[in-house]
């Protein structure tokens, strides 16, 4: 069983957009909870480079558009939560890559991050919001999180996991969520 959701990434105020694309992707790298890097797979880019490679792909999406947002999406991360011991790194990581492949179909650039740092293996998915030929963005639209969620179902019959029964269209505290990584969170997510 897997719980998805996808999450728009914004540029941080008083930060420039490579210092926010850098500071995610340094976090979902992190060597000690991606088993020094064992879990780290990509499309597109390099995972050594893609916050470069994602900053030069919107710079360049912004010189042919002319077009310019206020409070502009520069990425999206899926989170993808397996339940406590039903699959391995090695299969989270693969699904997980599945899934953005199926999601985005070969249009955008992206990096899978297995954590294993908690009882229950996540993945972090992080994609380019500007399409590799750099003439769009991906649009989140108010389906998106049901398709990811179908998509994520998909793969976990063809990877004889459980599957959520009956999902609820709930919101849940960051403690629900992370379960045992919850006590890791610096600020108060219950708010």
């Amino acid at each position: 069983m897997a719980t998805t959701r996808i999450i728009p990434m914004h540029i941080n105020k008083g930060k420039t957009i490579a210092q926010c694309m850098k500071a995610r992707l340094d976090y979902v790298k992190n060597p000690d909870k991606t088993e020094n890097g064992g879990w780290i797979s990509s499309f597109a880019c390099a995972p050594q480079t893609a916050d470069q490679e994602f900053v030069l792909a919107r710079n360049q999406y912004l010189m042919t558009s002319d077009r310019k947002k206020k409070n502009e999406i520069i990425a999206y991360q899926l989170r993808q939560s397996f339940a406590p011991g039903e699959v391995t790194a090695e299969e989270a990581n693969q699904i997980g890559y599945e899934l953005a492949h199926r999601l985005l179909r070969g249009e955008y650039a992206f990096i899978v991050a297995t954590h294993t740092e908690c009882n229950h293996i996540h993945n972090h998915i992080i994609f380019c919001a500007t399409s590799l030929d750099c003439t769009h963005k991906f649009r989140n639209v108010w389906n998106s999180s049901r398709l990811v969620a179908e998509i994520s179902d998909e793969l976990c019959r063809e990877h004889q996991l459980s599957v959520i029964r009956n999902p609820q269209n709930k919101t849940i505290s960051c403690n629900q969520r992370e379960g045992e990584c919850a006590k890791l969170v610096a600020r108060d997510c219950s708010k």
